[in-house]
């Protein structure tokens, strides 16, 4: 069914955004921020100032609804319409690649890193020997 052919309560219950996708649809072409939103106030009969006050949100639904895309041109269009295409240059692809470990490497690595007996306090006794016992009620005394 048309937007045209449709009635004014039919059309309130749908969305701005399901209305923009009608919009697209039956104009087979883009179109700016705008110009779907007038023509969305005039299928609402929506006055210049609700326009002005509202303009803004509509914006924001559409950045954030995945069934539309702004193009270069500044125009909305259906995704569905659209490929995207990534396309990376010899310096991007270089930054991708994951970087080979040789197991030489590895192993140097292993080697430079040596702990001798002096560096490791095996004596845990010294640690415990500063430590004392209190009971409950020397600490409510101290309190």
């Amino acid at each position: 069914m048309k937007l045209k052919d449709m009635k004014k309560e039919e059309l309130e219950v749908l969305s701005y955004t399901d209305l923009t996708e009608m919009i697209l649809k039956e104009n087979k072409k883009s179109m700016n921020t705008a110009s779907i939103f007038k023509k969305i106030c005039e299928l609402l009969e929506l006055s210049d100032e609700e326009y002005s006050t509202k303009i803004g949100d509509y914006y924001t639904s559409l950045t954030t609804d995945k069934r539309f895309i702004l193009l270069d041109n500044a125009e909305w269009d259906l995704r569905d319409k659209h490929k995207v295409e990534i396309v990376l240059d010899e310096e991007d692809e270089d930054e991708y690649t994951e970087e080979e470990t040789d197991e030489e490497d590895i192993d140097d690595v292993s080697e430079s890193v040596e702990i001798t007996d002096d560096e490791i306090d095996l004596d845990d006794d010294d640690d415990m020997s500063d430590l004392n016992i209190v009971s409950d009620d020397e600490l409510e005394e101290d309190i």
